[in-house]
């Protein structure tokens, strides 16, 4: 039929059912308007979360004839039989309870990232992992999955000698972009007191074993902050500049700029033949510079990226070279206008339907815990 890439299901033919853990902002504004377009590959059947008010708004955005189900149990949509893939976006301290229980159960499972707050959390989710028979997690990268950033590997792959990168990621505040994604996402507080203490208590035990028994660092305001803020917008920048360069060797300057409502933060990664510098940050400016940007002696690759919470906005690439016989040519490639999340949601669909094998596995993920905890011992060298 025209108009249909190969991997994409045709009418009639198979259908992933999906049941979402966590129907916040990220689940209202991306995934379930992602998956409503993606409807010829998937069907979200359950949904869970301990905000009565929130399952009852996003099951009213799901698209299709049959409303979801709805549950504050996450055993019980993770045991549905109507559920083949769970897709975890709750708050990530519950992540890898809620991803054992998943796999457990049998499921597929798709994280979004980051995959947890400790090595050992992470840990045991690569252990039910593999107590499932492997290949059963796929953690929700998705600028690694942007049509510009798998060009930009192939085209990194062709420098014989890296001298220098830059990854940055600076943004306004995600309210702005979100409140002009044309989704409507709504916030509701009818929690219940037992799971707002439950959430508090993970949090707190979560950074005594991440900075503490992981790491050796004392746990105040300031390192907790750093490491919630590094865990989540770093582990983005972090995850996309191990597929093009690999893992640094280590941090050789770490300076955290952490002030009240404006966390910035800039490092330099030092690799075997040359180094990487890091700068992160969230301001009040209305807008999102983020890139990754590659040096060798005559090429340049740099990889822009924009909001995710705006449908369409393509991610870029832009190379710079000049040729054998001295000329200068520089390049704009944008393959797609498709968003990161519809390219990834399109690899998980080859994954559970057709059984693709995920570049972004629960082992891939815990490097990016790795790399942050050696962020943080060199604030404290």
């Amino acid at each position: 039929m025209f108009g249909m890439k190969p991997t994409e299901a045709m009418p009639g033919g198979r259908i992933v059912r999906v049941g979402i853990i966590g129907c916040g902002m990220v689940t209202q504004v991306v995934h379930v308007p992602c998956l409503n377009s993606l409807s010829h590959l998937f069907q979200v059947t359950y949904l869970c979360d301990v905000s009565e008010e929130a399952m009852k708004h996003s099951m009213l955005k799901v698209a299709g004839s049959s409303r979801p189900k709805t549950t504050q149990s996450v055993e019980e949509l993770c045991n549905a039989p109507d559920v083949e893939l769970v897709l975890i976006a709750n708050n990530h301290a519950f992540h890898a309870s809620a991803a054992v229980l998943a796999l457990q159960a049998n499921k597929y499972v798709f994280i979004e990232k980051p995959i947890a707050l400790t090595l050992q959390d992470t840990d045991r989710i690569i252990a039910a992992d593999k107590a499932a028979g492997g290949a059963r997690v796929f953690i929700g990268y998705m600028r690694r999955y942007a049509a510009a950033f798998v060009d930009a590997v192939k085209e990194v792959a062709s420098i014989e000698q890296i001298r220098y990168a830059r990854v940055r990621d600076i943004i306004g505040p995600n309210s702005v972009f979100v409140a002009q994604s044309g989704t409507y996402p709504r916030t509701f507080n009818d929690y219940r007191e037992a799971d707002s203490e439950a959430l508090r208590t993970k949090i707190h035990d979560d950074m005594e074993q991440a900075l503490h028994a992981e790491l050796g660092i004392t746990v105040t305001k300031e390192t907790a902050m750093m490491w919630e803020m590094l865990s989540t917008l770093g582990s983005h920048d972090l995850s996309a500049m191990r597929e093009i360069m690999g893992m640094p060797k280590g941090v050789v300057g770490f300076s955290p700029c952490a002030t009240v409502g404006s966390p910035f933060w800039s490092a330099i990664f030092q690799y075997p033949n040359f180094a990487v510098a890091y700068e992160s940050g969230v301001d009040q400016v209305a807008r999102f510079d983020a890139s990754i940007e590659i040096f060798g002696d005559t090429k340049t690759v740099k990889v822009c990226i924009d909001s995710p919470f705006i449908k369409g906005l393509p991610t870029t690439m832009v190379v710079k070279e000049t040729s054998p016989d001295g000329s200068y040519r520089e390049s704009t490639t944008r393959r797609t206008y498709e968003d990161p999340f519809m390219l990834e949601l399109k690899e998980v669909y080859q994954w559970v339907a057709e059984g693709k094998i995920p570049k972004t596995t629960p082992s891939d993920a815990r490097q990016d815990l790795e790399i942050l905890g050696m962020l943080m011992k060199a604030t404290t060298a």
